[in-house]
């Protein structure tokens, strides 16, 4: 028997058997919710009864949310450029991704959904794509595409459609972290505004962390590319870098890795970068390490606690594990319960702090976030998503 190298949350080692026979035939189906056994029920369902909605529809386009799935419906939208930890792996061969995706819609959220990957990289032709497609979906998941296209992408699609839309590998990832730096501040007596926080990685998860973690009110964020700490004036910064060098790097520090964790209360790994032991033995006194890259974490686990009060991971087999499934799940539940025209930042924020507390009342250093498998996470998260919804006037219903 083959084994991979990964293992599950209980220690149990995954094999190539198991895992090609759970994605054989895929991972989706199609459920029928209507009654098909009868000739009235084809007769209902189907021609001649069917016609009588559609004709309602024609007449008042605002009933395809009641007699249509698409207010239920999410498309979840790859070019496969940035799958997981594989790169540019191309559309195909990130279905099984996306199918994965759409499975968890439906196990965490009662949400269908359909994987759509496209076959080009051109921002304009997904555009136009989406926008073609839009009469058949509810909402627009976008998944596994590379920065810096991926800022752009979701910009215009936000714009061109009328409907809820996020990159949740920005957006997920910012949410969850917020909701565990809350609850880490906690655990370690802080406040967020008085922390100190370096991010490691300024790609996509990267970017959406520093936005959120300012929104939220922290105190300084400092944000590590290839290249050293982002700043005012540093040569060669692309536009988004320009716009983080606007809110982050307060003190105007230079450098790299050494002069940002010096005395840092809290840094963040969303890159395939390494964090050295030596320098995490820099950072002050109670310190709180995420290091999320998957499979792999920026630093081990067990080396970081020699150092940090709280540490985290992207990984199952860890404590407090950052996992975007705490997140977008109930959040596009949320916005499509009230019709939402958006997913607004503040509807983020909600979320982030309905996922903080869920896990409130059993803090520890180990426990910062809920299981992804607490059943009361998606739920949890959908009210607080609509209650923003509606508090921001982005809500239909």
């Amino acid at each position: 028997m083959t084994a991979v190298n990964d293992r599950t949350d209980n220690g149990a080692e995954l094999t190539n058997e198991e895992i090609f026979a759970a994605h054989e035939g895929g991972k989706l189906g199609v459920e029928v919710t209507a009654p098909l056994s009868t000739a009235r029920d084809l007769s209902i369902a189907y021609t001649p009864g069917v016609a009588q909605v559609s004709r309602a529809i024609a007449s008042d386009p605002t009933l395809v949310d009641r007699y249509t799935w698409t207010q239920r419906l999410v498309a979840v939208v790859s070019d496969g450029t940035a799958v997981l930890g594989l790169g540019d792996i191309g559309p195909r061969a990130s279905l099984p991704v996306m199918e994965g995706k759409s499975a968890l819609f439906k196990t965490f959220a009662g949400l269908d959904s359909i994987p759509l990957v496209l076959d080009t990289t051109d921002v304009d032709e997904i555009v136009e794509t989406l926008v073609r497609l839009r009469p058949s979906f509810g909402a627009v998941n976008l998944e596994d595409i590379s920065a810096p296209r991926c800022f752009e992408l979701e910009r215009r699609v936000s714009e061109a459609l009328d409907c809820p839309v996020m990159h949740d590998d920005q957006h997920g990832t910012a949410v969850v972290v917020l909701a565990a730096l809350k609850n880490a501040a906690r655990v370690t007596n802080r406040e967020l505004s008085s922390l100190r926080v370096v991010i490691s990685g300024a790609g996509a998860a990267g970017v959406a962390c520093a936005k959120i973690l300012h929104a939220a009110g922290v105190g300084e964020i400092v944000v590590l590319d290839s290249r050293g700490i982002i700043s005012a004036g540093r040569d060669g910064l692309t536009p988004i870098k320009e716009e983080l060098a606007e809110f982050t790097n307060p003190r105007g520090i230079t450098g790299g890795q050494a002069e940002a964790l010096n005395g840092a209360d809290v840094v963040i790994g969303v890159s395939v970068g390494q964090l050295p032991e030596e320098l995490v033995a820099t950072m002050a006194d109670g310190a709180i390490v995420f290091a999320l890259s998957n499979p792999d974490p920026e630093i081990h686990p067990e080396v970081a606690k020699k150092h940090a009060s709280v540490v985290a991971t992207g990984r199952s087999d860890f404590p407090n594990q950052i996992n975007n499934v705490l997140a977008f799940p109930g959040i596009f539940k949320g916005a499509l319960d009230v019709g939402a025209r958006k997913i607004t930042d503040g509807m983020k924020v909600a979320a982030a702090e309905a996922i903080a507390a869920v896990a409130a009342d059993d803090l520890s250093a180990d426990y910062i976030v809920p299981s992804p498998l607490d059943p009361r996470v998606a739920p949890e998260v959908s009210a607080a998503v609509a209650k923003a919804a509606r508090a921001e006037s982005v809500a239909r219903a």
